[in-house]
């Protein structure tokens, strides 16, 4: 088929993905009771982002307009697909289901049913297309791969991979600048640049870097957005976990009974963690950041915008690793 009629089969899914069908609401179901991190709010706000900043045919012709035409030689991908937060492995399926390749999809047994489901039903609607996507628990003989797991899986990957034509994606996290003139409202939109997803991807901001002398009071009742979060019983395992060894060890925090803020240089937190530290000089911090590899998006004045962080565009690549270019030049 031609990138027109993939083109509109993908604005058809969205369609779909947009819509209430009983199957889509079942699906949704079935992910929640995989998965209790993927609750019916988050995975709507995925399916909605997926929606318009992915399946919206201006978009798509115009992000595709920047590579070269499909391979006339189709070539087998193993994709290694995350799981952290709902349907993250679509953007990896979309590029090689729109350059060609034949995808071999090994899926995250935390997000199973979903990613099933889009598959499944691309191949309901398009019979010809439903041996492009396979799902396998084992991914050998391959023409290249794309994995993404842990720093530690991903040396596994890049061990096993080595020698074929491959990405390998590894953890990283977010972080946002604030400069002290934010309005209640940016800052309640940065609260959900935090908090979508309970904080489990890598979009997800963790830590804030504030200026000296600092007042968190609009910061923590902006975040109060997110109370409810307070009575999902994983989440909140985590919350009382974290705060238990805040006390045990005499740490210092702040929180607003929901989240906990800590000064840390670690760019990472823990789940129901936000890290914070200060800074003097904003140019020699911005440096800093867009220089550290762990670093996916940077949120604040002149960065991305706040409460933009879980919004990535078509080019907003895991890693900063252009996966179209990569599979359209195999």
């Amino acid at each position: 088929m031609s990138r027109t009629e993939k083109v509109a089969a993908l604005v058809r899914l969205g369609q779909y993905l947009a819509g209430n069908d009983p199957a889509l609401q079942t699906a949704k179901d079935q992910a929640f009771q995989a998965n209790g991190w993927f609750t019916e709010d988050f995975v709507n706000i995925s399916l909605k982002n997926i929606c318009q900043y992915f399946l919206d045919e201006a978009r798509l012709n115009n992000w595709l307009d920047g590579y070269p035409a499909i391979p006339a030689i189709s070539r087998s991908v193993g994709i290694v697909a995350a799981g952290n937060i709902p349907l993250v492995g679509f953007h990896d399926w979309l590029c090689g289901f729109l350059s060609g390749h034949q995808v071999r999809l090994k899926l995250s047994s935390k997000d199973t049913v979903l990613m099933k489901h889009v598959i499944d039903k691309i191949a309901e609607w398009y019979p010809e297309y439903a041996a492009q996507t396979q799902t396998q628990d084992m991914l050998k003989n391959c023409d290249a791969y794309i994995a993404t797991g842990s720093n530690n899986s991903s040396r596994y990957f890049n061990y096993y991979f080595a020698q074929y034509p491959h990405i390998i994606r590894r953890n990283r996290t977010s972080a946002a600048i604030l400069d002290g003139t934010e309005t209640f409202e940016e800052l309640e939109a940065l609260a959900d640049d935090i908090m979508i997803y309970f904080g489990l991807g890598c979009r997800n901001v963790t830590k804030v870097f504030v200026p000296e002398n600092y007042n968190f009071d609009n910061l923590l009742k902006a975040l109060g957005k997110y109370d409810s979060l307070a009575d999902h019983h994983k989440y909140k395992n985590n919350y009382d976990y974290n705060l238990a060894l805040f006390l045990l060890n005499s740490s210092q925090y702040l929180t607003n009974g929901t989240i906990l803020l800590n000064e840390s240089p670690s760019l990472f937190s823990p789940l129901s963690v936000l890290h914070y530290s200060y800074y003097t000089d904003a140019a020699a911090l911005t440096e800093e950041l867009k220089g550290n590899e762990d670093m996916q998006a940077l949120v604040g004045h002149g960065f991305i915008p706040f409460g933009a962080a879980q919004q990535p565009g078509l080019s907003d690549y895991a890693d900063g690793v252009d996966t179209m270019q990569f599979l359209t030049t195999l």
